[in-house]
């Protein structure tokens, strides 16, 4: 017998739901039914980006850079912010180090104007990124990338904004959110299923990088 050759699986948004209700041993009847199942998806997609890093959701993005202006606001889709890098007309990058609050707060000049090489990231409802010392060319930008929010579940015939490899642990995930309106004899069991789901997904979500372990030598003098 042949294989079918594709590798393209994947499950909308009223798929999931009939899974997630399946496994509770319930069946999507009405409208609500539905409309309850996708709140709760987006809770649980809110409550990811509390679990940790999504690759998926990591993005490029590049600021143009203004002289004389220190602070830029992005969208309420920044979720938090990785490294950033700024670039030179020239096409030359060089490291901008995270600072926080507090070490921002105590800088005692913050109108010093230069090439900047410090950030401070505002995680507010509408997040901002301040740069030290200010930008003073016009030319420069700021090459970075951030958390992007994960997309919302608006129609049943959407497909979720994750990895087929979160399908799984999407499920089970629902079925446990579903399981705590509707079928509360089967929390703790939905609840084990999910968080063992979820912990494999994310352990397989990671970057694949050499580990280099440098040791570190003292010479201690004898007199």
């Amino acid at each position: 017998m042949a294989t079918s050759g594709s590798r393209d699986f994947d499950i909308d948004v009223a798929e999931i739901i009939e899974e997630a209700y399946e496994r509770c041993g319930l069946e999507v009847r009405t409208g609500y039914d539905t409309k309850t199942a996708r709140r709760s998806l987006n809770l649980m997609f809110a409550d990811w980006a509390n679990r940790g890093l999504n690759l998926w959701t990591v993005t490029q993005a590049t600021q143009a850079l203004t002289s004389g202006t220190a602070t830029y606001t992005f969208t309420a889709a920044y979720t938090d912010i990785l490294e950033v890098a700024l670039r030179t007309s020239a096409g030359v990058d060089t490291d901008v180090s995270r600072i926080s609050r507090s070490q921002y707060l105590s800088i005692p000049n913050k109108g010093t104007t230069g090439r900047p090489s410090q950030f401070y990231f505002s995680r507010s409802t509408i997040p901002t990124i301040t740069l030290w010392p200010t930008p003073d060319d016009s030319t420069d930008s700021l090459v970075y990338y951030y958390v992007n929010r994960i997309q919302d579940v608006d129609t049943l015939v959407n497909t979720a904004d994750t990895p087929f490899r979160f399908l799984p642990c999407m499920v089970a995930g629902l079925a446990y959110y579903t399981a705590m309106k509707k079928a509360p004899d089967r929390v703790q069991l939905l609840k084990v299923v999910y968080e063992e789901e979820f912990q494999r997904a994310a352990d397989e979500d990671e970057d694949r990088v050499s580990l280099k372990l440098q040791p570190s030598i003292q010479y201690l003098r004898v007199n």
